[in-house]
Formats: C-alpha cells, sequence, structure tokens
C-alpha cells in the first residue's frame, strides 16, 4: 500500500462538476493540494461528453417541463426562474476564466444559438401563450417573442414548417440570446488547466473504497494499468463520478446515504448524416412531452456544435439498462439495492409502473417508429438521413421525500453531503451540467462554511451576482448579460465547417 498523508481534496470522477469544483477550489485555495482519480483514460468521457450529455445549455429558456401548468391554470415559472438563475452564474464564472486566460477559444465551448418552444394543438397554444405573457414581464426573459404567425414561424423554423399540414392551431416562443454548450470540450479544457496548476491527475484509477478517520477520509484506489492498490488520505473528499456516485456515496456509510436508491435511464437520439438537412436548422427547438410521459422524455430538435461543426439531433427516446455508467456493470441496479434502501426501493418500484411501461415501449420501437415521432418535428423526414447513437446513462435519484412519500423519483440534481462537511456526492441528472457552477458553490457553503467569509471577496470577482438574485436587480442583469456575451464571443458570427457524417 502506498500512503499519502498531504492530499487535501481528492475529486473522484473527470467530468464537468469535478473539473468546476477543482477549479473554483485553485482559485480560492490555490495553496490546497488536489488529486483526481478517473477510472477512464481521460476527462469527460461519460455523462460529460458531448455526445452522452443531453444537457447542453439548458437555461430555462424553452424547455417547457420547467414551466408547469397548475390545476387551476396559472403557471408556475419557479423551477425555470431557478434554473436560468443558475446558467447565469455559470456564464459568469466561464467569463471570469475567459478574462483571466485560463480558458481560450470560448467559441469551442460555447456559442450563441435560438431557444425556441413550439407546440400544436388548441389546449397547447392556449398554455404556451400564458406562459409567454408571464415570462415576458420577467427580466431573466423579457427579450422572449411569441408568435402563431406561420410565415413568421417558416422563418424561424424552415425546416420544421416545410411541408406541415398546419392544424388546430401551432405557436412558438424563441430567445435569440440563448447558447450551445459543448460540456465535454469545457470539461476537458478545465482539467488542462487544472493539470498545468498542478493538480495530481490520475486516468485509469477506480475509487473501491472509501472510509472514514480522523480528520478525513482513507480512499481505497486501484491502478488499472498496474492492478496495484493504493491507499490516499484527504480531509475533503467529492464524489461526481455520475452514475457511480451512489456505490461510492454507500460505501461512506454516513447516515445521509440511507434510503436512497438510483434508477438508470438510458437515452437514445437520432443524428442528422445530411448536411443540406442539418444547414437548414439553426435552433435548440423543444416541444411538450406526450400525457403520461416521464419529463426526461420532453421531445427536442437541437442544433449543436461539435468538434466545431454543426450537427442536428433530435431526442431523446428512453431506453433501458441495469448499468449505472455506460461503460459500467449489468449489476450495477442490483448491487445497489440495501438493507438500508430496500423498502424505499420497492416503493419507488410499486408508484412507477407506468414509467416502466413507458420505457418498455420505448427499447421495443423500431427505428421507423422513432422517425414517426421524429416526423412530428420535421414532416419530410426520411429514414436514410438519420442514424441511432446510444446516448449516456443516467441514474435518477430515488429517495423518501415529505411531499411524495417513500420511493419517489426524482427528476433532478442532489447534493448529498455528510454532516461533518468533509464528504459531498452529486447524484442525478438535468439540469446538471448548465448549472455545475452553482451546484458546486453551495457544496462550498455547506462543507466550508468557516471559510466563506474569507473566500466571498474572490467569490465575487469571480460570480459578481453571487448572493443576489438577478431578476430582482435587472440592470445589474442587463450588465452581467452584456459582459458575458462579450467575454465569451456569444455576438460574434462564426461559420463552423459542416459535418458530412457522425
Amino acid at each position: 500500500m502506498n500512503k499519502r498523508e498531504n492530499t487535501d481534496v481528492i475529486l473522484i470522477g473527470a467530468g464537468i462538476m469535478s473539473a468546476t469544483l477543482g477549479t473554483l477550489l485553485h482559485e480560492l485555495a490555490p495553496e490546497w493540494n488536489i488529486t483526481v482519480f478517473e477510472k477512464l483514460e481521460k476527462a469527460g468521457e461519460e455523462s460529460s461528453h458531448e455526445l452522452n450529455n443531453a444537457g447542453t445549455g439548458h437555461a430555462a429558456l424553452c424547455e417547457l417541463n420547467y414551466t408547469t401548468e397548475n390545476p387551476d391554470g396559472t403557471i408556475d415559472v419557479t423551477k425555470a426562474n431557478n434554473v436560468n438563475e443558475q446558467f447565469q452564474v455559470s456564464l459568469q464564472f466561464w467569463s471570469y476564466l475567459v478574462k483571466k486566460g485560463l480558458l481560450q477559444d470560448p467559441e469551442k465551448f460555447i456559442r450563441a444559438l435560438p431557444h425556441i418552444s413550439l407546440v400544436q394543438g388548441e389546449k397547447n397554444v392556449e398554455f404556451l401563450k400564458k406562459r409567454y405573457e408571464l415570462m415576458k414581464e420577467n427580466p431573466l426573459f423579457e427579450d422572449i417573442k411569441y408568435t402563431e404567425n406561420p410565415a413568421t414561424l417558416a422563418e424561424w423554423l424552415p425546416l420544421m414548417m416545410n411541408d406541415r399540414v398546419l392544424e388546430d392551431g401551432i405557436a412558438a416562443t424563441k430567445i435569440d440570446s440563448g447558447t450551445d454548450v459543448n460540456f465535454g470540450a469545457l470539461t476537458r479544457k478545465l482539467f488542462e488547466h487544472l493539470d498545468e496548476t498542478g493538480a495530481d491527475i490520475q486516468y485509469n484509477h477506480e475509487v473501491e473504497d472509501l472510509k472514514q478517520k480522523r480528520g478525513g477520509w482513507e480512499v481505497k484506489v486501484k491502478n488499472l494499468e498496474t492492478g496495484k492498490t493504493e491507499s490516499h488520505f484527504a480531509k475533503f473528499v467529492f464524489i461526481g463520478g455520475g452514475g457511480g456516485s451512489l456505490h461510492l456515496l454507500q460505501k461512506t456509510g454516513i447516515p445521509e446515504s440511507k434510503h436512497i436508491g438510483g434508477f438508470p435511464v438510458s437515452g437514445i437520439f437520432m443524428v442528422c448524416n445530411n448536411p443540406e438537412i442539418v444547414e437548414q436548422h439553426n435552433a435548440k427547438v423543444y416541444g411538450k412531452a406526450k400525457v403520461g410521459a416521464p419529463p426526461m422524455s420532453v421531445p427536442h430538435l437541437d442544433t449543436r456544435y461539435i468538434n466545431n461543426e454543426k450537427q442536428l439531433l433530435f431526442g431523446p427516446y428512453a431506453g433501458f439498462s441495469p448499468k449505472f455508467l455506460k461503460t459500467g456493470s449489468n449489476m450495477d441496479l442490483i448491487t445497489s439495492v440495501k438493507p438500508s434502501n430496500v423498502f424505499t426501493m420497492l416503493a419507488a418500484g410499486a408508484k412507477e409502473l407506468p414509467l416502466t411501461k413507458y420505457l418498455v415501449t420505448q427499447v421495443l420501437q423500431s427505428k421507423e417508429q422513432r422517425m414517426k415521432e421524429l416526423r412530428e418535428f420535421i414532416p419530410n423526414a426520411k429514414s436514410e438521413d438519420w442514424d441511432l447513437i446510444v446516448a449516456g446513462q443516467r441514474v435518477q435519484v430515488i429517495k423518501d421525500t415529505d411531499h411524495g412519500g417513500k420511493g419517489t423519483l426524482q427528476f433532478g440534481t442532489e447534493v448529498i453531503t455528510g454532516a461533518d462537511g468533509t464528504v459531498a456526492a452529486l447524484l442525478g441528472a438535468s439540469p446538471g451540467a448548465s448549472t455545475a457552477v452553482q451546484v458546486m458553490l453551495d457544496i462550498l457553503n455547506r462543507c466550508f462554511p468557516e471559510r466563506m467569509e474569507e473566500w466571498e471577496p474572490k467569490i465575487k470577482e469571480m460570480v459578481p451576482s453571487y448572493g443576489m438574485k438577478l431578476r430582482e436587480n435587472p440592470e445589474l442583469l442587463r450588465e452581467i448579460k452584456e459582459s458575458t456575451s462579450k467575454a465569451l464571443e456569444l455576438n460574434e458570427t462564426k461559420e463552423p465547417e459542416l459535418l458530412a457524417s457522425v
């Protein structure tokens, strides 16, 4: 066993969350030693990878599942407000890194791209109009546009409006200040920066166990190249291993890890292989999930920029695998069931029979059945122009809640921290990566409360709106939007090379 006593921080998993936390900690406490363990050969290969991550700029500008309709017909925009506020925090932090020269070439990880919500049918049009009327009064969404005019829609969405039969009304909202974010590229850039600043990043190293010791944690790590097992000690451990985080959290044995389970859901996307079609669409377009479908199934047609090339993806279609990671084991789901969460898991199984039925239906779909869903977005879509790709695994959190009772399935991002602040874990899925900076700031607040007063001036340098609600400070919001757009070059037009195939 190789003992290391001088590590201040261990980050498990080389994804966007660890990259963000490591970068924040280096800015706030540059004297701290940071060690990263990643079982794969390089950073950002699981949930953060650009073709595994569906959340490519979630800012609540067009995602209709973030603005729900109450039984009395009113619209609840609470989640949209929160997600957008958190995305603004991410933009500020990335802007700081670019201005400091710590991140170069922002166009390689972020680009300006309109976000559009599109609905058909009288009830859906009524919902979208009410949503628009509410959101346009909110400083966060004040540049939102609304139309029911087919001619305007044809300008906004030429590919989607071509050959469309208009029945029972159609409407869309559009926000031009949306973005497309390549979180795989951003993750790799952040880890390159951490490596340059002295962080010890060890790939092909898998964390096998964690044991709490006086003053911190002993972490057992297997070197996958040599087969040798090493023991490392750290004062603080962050578990950011995507779907793999649940098993590691359970190994900590902390009380907060009890009564928590996970349900894996994989995503399948259609990717367009015809550059002429790709060029006809330039937006992220979200529709409404079908009645009875879970929130993660909201269909969207996304322009994406990957390796500086324009691509077009549609989905997600839900899939199922018992693996918690794309590179995981078929035993992951079974081995996650422990005496401390078995009743939580059983309760969820009984409550989520409709979800199970939905997933089975989705898994059994043929390509032509999937094309039928795509044609609701692109009426004249041809099968030969589209290929199927399997995206990353998402593990939805199952826990007991006051609101939902025992075994409630959560559709969101969950942070679990130990009472003494020496360990934290990130579980869950969307909005995930887009809100990484705020989520990591929350972890710092929970785990290092005694340092926050000292760190606050630096945090405010990195995130000027820290501690404030931007929707309550419209002038500051406009200043920040102008500043981040300039730093991230979001107002500059760049013509990417077209993609011939994926």
